[in-house]
Parts: structure tokens; C-alpha cells; sequence
């Protein structure tokens, strides 16, 4: 059985055994027929509250968020319907488009170009939202369970506050857009590191597909509500990143309606654990580092047994990477039970923990072999992980059952009746 894994740009084909394997894959969803016009009817007929132009008065400023380059969101369609709805209301000098980095690198301009497009590179103003940058952030109060919320001082300052994302299952935040785009997406470091604390992330409810009852999830709407966006709009993509469906309006009634539409393609029920389960990241720019497939690693941990296989396809072009902690923080402990022990017992959090603590979890119930091309054996084996040169023959040499997820986190498993 030869399957196409999401992997890097061009795909990666993977013979697997046909007595014994599995695909799960996410509803096929076609895309909109004009996805420019889906836009534009979501912008017009939102879920709740009135149409964006109602809401918007000749001459305010105007601040967008937007995903950074680690998310495949449609930005060079979603941006241009925007503006083309608020056109002759607001002047292209007052509005700021800013890249929802939350503790991630700010994107170049050559990724930034790649991300909207020339043409609104050179007409609109492009921020990457900076973490760590005091003098950008605003202190806006305590929202949620106590968390100290700072915020990008020029989204705080702007008559109308837009967000702009896609929707798709997260492994601890429940679901992505929405008022991720505020927090943690143009939130200070201090206001991360709260929300992604070893209490929050180590709690069961925050999981896939789980918004209601998550701690994280529940403080991050509770920080976008309690701060006020004017207007939201988030998409649903098919596997070819292509618009299904666009949504609009005011914030939590459009998020809702979105996740809804999310989980009926991505989540999918099997009937009992697998020996071994392949996963991806979806592919680029999902799959471009280490920090981004623990994404796909938890996909898959949520279905295979106990002590069973994990294999990960992501290409890592950008390595672990090497800004910030993460690489430090993954080899810092002798082995995943020790990393693990050494995160949950510290009092304070520290950048990229989270991830790293999700990581150690996985490792701790199934072992976990990559396929990489950008990270050596040695790179692997200092994170407490395997390097497979070829996944066919590795999955060939395992026993039991096989599960292969070839659109990684984009597909989210789970055993039927849990």
C-alpha cells in the first residue's frame, strides 16, 4: 500500500504493508467555489452581530491580526477581502497588519512577501508582534484564572481590532483562530507563559479538539473577550489549503461556528489502540521545525497502545529551531522521564516549556522515531528521540497494527467511545 505523506512541499510516498495498515484521514472537504467570495459573503452575513462595514466609521485606524509564517493561513486572500470591504472608509495609511507571533521569531520580509503578497506588502503597513519588546506592549489587567495580560500596544490602540486565522484541532488549546489571534498570538512573554503553565498544559481537558473546560482555552476567551475585538474572521482548509468555509463576526459566536465545522472534518473515531502509528506535520510550513511536530507526535499518541511506536515525517527545515530555548530546554535532562519530572516540578515556566513538557509526556508512553531531513542522528538522539532514513522499512520491521496519519495533526484520531 503506498500512501503520500504530508511532508515539506513536495510530499513523501511511503509503501506500507497492506495486511496490516490503516489511513485515517480527514473528511474530504471541497474547496469554495470562489474563495474570495466566500470571504467576502462571511464578511457580510457574519454568524452573530452586524456586517464588518457597520461596524467601521470613516476614518478610524484599523489593526489586523494575522498568523505567522508556522500556520498555512490564507493571508494573501483574507487581508485584500478585508480592505476591499472597507474601502472608502478607512484610508490604507491607518491601518497596521500584525504578524500574531506570540513567542515565535518575527518573519522576514522575503517570508512576509511569501505570506501576503507583494502587493499588500508594499500598500499596508507589516508589524511582527514582538513578545519581549516592553516598550510595544500594553498592560491591559487580570483576566481568566488570575493571568497577567499585557498586549501589542498598537492593536490595543486601534479603533477597530480585526482577527483574521483558520481553524483546526490544537493539542492543547482545544482548536487554533479565534482568540488565539489575541492571546497568545500578539500577548506579552510574561502572559504566555501563564497561559502555558505545567498546571494548564498538564491538565487532561486541555487536549485536542476541547474548548469548553480547558484551562488554556477558557483564559484565552476570556482575555479576547475581556479586551474587545471589533471583528473576526477565521477559515476552515482542505488538505490543499484551500477555503471550505469562511466565517465572520462577533468573535466567540464565530468561533464556535467554526470549530464546529473543524471537527466534523479533522476528527475521526478507530476502534482500539495501534502497535505503530505514522504521523506527519502536515506538511510546510507546519513541518518546517522540531517544535512544530510535537504537533503530529500528539495526533498520534492519543491512538497507539502503550508502549507502541510513533513515526513522525516532518522535514524541519529550520531545525529545532535554534531561537529561543527549545533545543536547550529538550536536551537539557538524561532522559524523557527526567525532563518531564525536572519541567512539572519548577515554579516558574519558561519560554517553549510547553512544548517541550508535551513532548516528554509523549515519549514517556510510546517511543518515538522521526524522519528528517534537516536534523541529523545526533540531533535526534540529544532530544531522546530516533532517526528513521526509511520509514517503509522501519514500519516493515515492527510488529502489530499500523495506523498511518498522513496528514498529521490536520486528522485528529480517537478511540471510539472515549
Amino acid at each position: 500500500m503506498r500512501v503520500d505523506l504530508a511532508y515539506g512541499v513536495d510530499g513523501l510516498a511511503v509503501d506500507f504493508p497492506d495486511d496490516r495498515t490503516t489511513v485515517v484521514t480527514p473528511v474530504t472537504k471541497p474547496a469554495a467555489a470562489d474563495e474570495t467570495a466566500e470571504l467576502l459573503r462571511a464578511l457580510r452575513e457574519p454568524v452573530a452581530g452586524p456586517p464588518l462595514r457597520a461596524r467601521v466609521r470613516r476614518g478610524q485606524t484599523v489593526a489586523i491580526s494575522a498568523c505567522d509564517g508556522t500556520r498555512p493561513q490564507p493571508r494573501h486572500l483574507m487581508i485584500p477581502a478585508i480592505l476591499a470591504e472597507l474601502d472608502g472608509l478607512i484610508d490604507l495609511d491607518d491601518v497596521v497588519i500584525l504578524v500574531a507571533t506570540g513567542t515565535h521569531r518575527g518573519n522576514s520580509e522575503p517570508e512576509l512577501r511569501a505570506m501576503f503578497g507583494d502587493e499588500l506588502v508594499d500598500a499596508v503597513r507589516i508589524v511582527n508582534h514582538d513578545a519581549r519588546d516592553e516598550s510595544s506592549l500594553r498592560w491591559m489587567g487580570r483576566f481568566g484564572k488570575d493571568v497577567p495580560v499585557w498586549l501589542n500596544r498598537e492593536w490595543v490602540d486601534a479603533d477597530v481590532r480585526i482577527t483574521t486565522g483558520f481553524v483546526e484541532p490544537h493539542f492543547f488549546a482545544g482548536f487554533s483562530g479565534g482568540p488565539k489571534l489575541v492571546a497568545p498570538g500578539l500577548a506579552a512573554l510574561e502572559t504566555v507563559l501563564t497561559l502555558h503553565d505545567a498546571a494548564r498544559i498538564g491538565d487532561p481537558r486541555a487536549a485536542w479538539g476541547i474548548i469548553e473546560g480547558n484551562p488554556v482555552h477558557d483564559d484565552v476567551r476570556a482575555i479576547a473577550e475581556g479586551t474587545g475585538v471589533t471583528f473576526a474572521l477565521d477559515v476552515v482548509l482542505n488538505r490543499e489549503q484551500k477555503i471550505v468555509n469562511a466565517f465572520g463576526g462577533d468573535l466567540l459566536p464565530m468561533h464556535a461556528a467554526a470549530t464546529a465545522a473543524a471537527r466534523t472534518a479533522a476528527m475521526r473515531p478507530v476502534p482500539a489502540p495501534f502497535d505503530v502509528v505514522v504521523t506527519t506535520n502536515a506538511g510546510f510550513p507546519l513541518d518546517q521545525n522540531l517544535y512544530q511536530a510535537v504537533k503530529g507526535m500528539s495526533a498520534a499518541a492519543g491512538i497507539v497502545r502503550p508502549g507502541g511506536v510513533i513515526i513522525c515525517a516532518a522535514e524541519c527545515r529550520d531545525g529545532f529551531p535554534d531561537h529561543g530555548p527549545y533545543r536547550e530546554t529538550l536536551t537539557s535532562a538524561a532522559s524523557p522521564d527526567a525532563l518531564f519530572e525536572e519541567i512539572t516540578g519548577r515554579e516558574r515556566t519558561i519560554p517553549d516549556q510547553w512544548q517541550v513538557q508535551i513532548q516528554a509526556r509523549i515519549q514517556r508512553h510510546a517511543r518515538v522515531i522521526v524522519h528528517t531531513s534537516y536534523l541529523s542522528d545526533a540531533d535526534l538522539a540529544a532530544a531522546h528521540l530516533e532517526q528513521t532514513h526509511d520509514i517503509g522499512a522501519t514500519v516493515r520491521g515492527l510488529p502489530g497494527r499500523v495506523c498511518v496519519l498522513p496528514e498529521g495533526p490536520m486528522t485528529i484520531p480517537y478511540l471510539a467511545g472515549e
